[in-house]
């Protein structure tokens, strides 16, 4: 067994220490992998002067050369024939350009794997059927977006008996049907089966606001789960602190803080990340994630805020191995949550704008020139 497969195959999704070695491993194969066959990566590699062979522990993953994720919305990087991906999918480009990413076989079935363990972990299988309510986008063979790719696949924790969304597809285009979402939670309501939301905070937010507003609150079956995912984006400086978002949905619905669920996660890494019980974001085996100084880059101790760097061996398509995101935010230490998930937490505070990504990212101007 390869070392990205005993990672991937770990039956403790939070058990950092033990898959430790297996971790590096993974990464220094995949980095050995693409700069074989990357040629644009192996450039980069180059001119940071660094031998993926050299990876032989955690604090040599900190000196791994990262790509800001502005580098893959003005690039593709593939070390594979794009045509043989399995499956390929684009950011949703809020800020006007996208990132494309593809996937491998094996790496579609290493992300099966993760995402079945941590389902499993967190409890977000049933086999009760479900209405779904989607704050997002309607399937359609034009979105290649993976945030509807993944609010769709987040329809088969549990057997969708509809699937609602607020934005459909009409005549070429999306259209917003609030009201369509509002009748169909209604109609839900009074079913005996539970109904599962799936879809950004702000959106539920927002759509909840305005029922408490018109005095409507269904009350939902027994089981009905409110899943978050894709964070504020764009209405950032509208964003409520989470305890005020979890009130609304038990005022409204009746759904306890407890059915409250959410994910974390980006294109350009595509690791689930799921709250614990004290909505905190552990570190699964599958990533690292190392908080970086804004100015210098050079790793901050646990508590300390910086820009958030994530690391994943899962496929080998594409140099997505280090990825620099866009977001500030805080790695806290192990044990710190009380929830007794053993892995450190990562808390994101904020995001940056592209031109504030540009100038902290020492070398990204280096890596996007061409």
């Amino acid at each position: 067994m390869d070392a990205r497969a005993r990672v991937f195959n770990h039956h403790d999704p939070y058990d950092l220490k033990g898959t430790e070695d297996a971790f590096v491993a993974a990464m220094r194969e995949n980095a050995l992998f693409q700069q074989a066959g990357c040629a644009d990566y192996a450039r980069i590699l180059r001119e940071q002067d660094f031998d993926p062979a050299s990876i032989q522990s955690m604090r040599d993953l900190e000196r791994l050369p990262f790509l800001p994720t502005l580098y893959f919305k003005r690039h593709k990087l593939f070390a594979m024939d794009e045509k043989k991906l399995l499956i390929q999918a684009t950011s949703s480009g809020t800020g006007g350009v996208k990132s494309h990413i593809g996937f491998d076989n094996l790496g579609m079935y290493y992300g099966g794997r993760m995402v079945l363990t941590m389902a499993r972990r967190h409890r977000l299988f049933s086999p009760k059927p479900c209405n779904y309510l989607i704050f997002g986008y309607e399937r359609t063979k034009e979105n290649q977006t993976a945030i509807s790719k993944t609010a769709y696949g987040a329809t088969f924790f549990a057997p969708a008996l509809h699937r609602t969304y607020a934005l459909r597809w009409r005549n070429g285009q999306y259209e917003l049907d609030l009201d369509g979402m509002k009748q169909a939670l209604l109609r839900y309501s009074r079913s005996p089966f539970p109904v599962r939301f799936m879809g950004f905070p702000a959106y539920t937010y927002f759509f909840l606001s305005s029922l408490r507003e018109e005095g409507i609150r269904p009350r939902l079956p027994v089981g009905s789960k409110v899943m978050f995912g894709g964070g504020w984006k764009q209405f950032y400086t509208q964003k409520v602190e989470k305890e005020t978002v979890y009130r609304l949905v038990e005022e409204v619905l009746g759904v306890p803080e407890s059915g409250c669920v959410e994910f974390f996660g980006a294109v350009e890494h595509p690791i689930l990340y799921c709250d614990c019980a004290r909505h905190h974001f552990h570190v699964p085996v599958y990533s690292r994630v190392i908080i970086r100084n804004v100015d210098t880059l050079k790793p901050v101790p646990y508590g300390t805020p910086g820009l958030v760097n994530l690391l994943t061996p899962m496929t080998k398509s594409m140099p997505i191995l280090s990825v620099m995101t866009d977001d500030i935010g805080i790695l806290h230490p192990p044990g710190s949550c009380g929830c007794g998930i053993s892995s450190p937490w990562l808390e994101i505070l904020g995001r940056v704008g592209v031109k504030d990504i540009v100038t902290c990212a020492a070398g990204a101007e280096e890596f996007l020139k061409g």
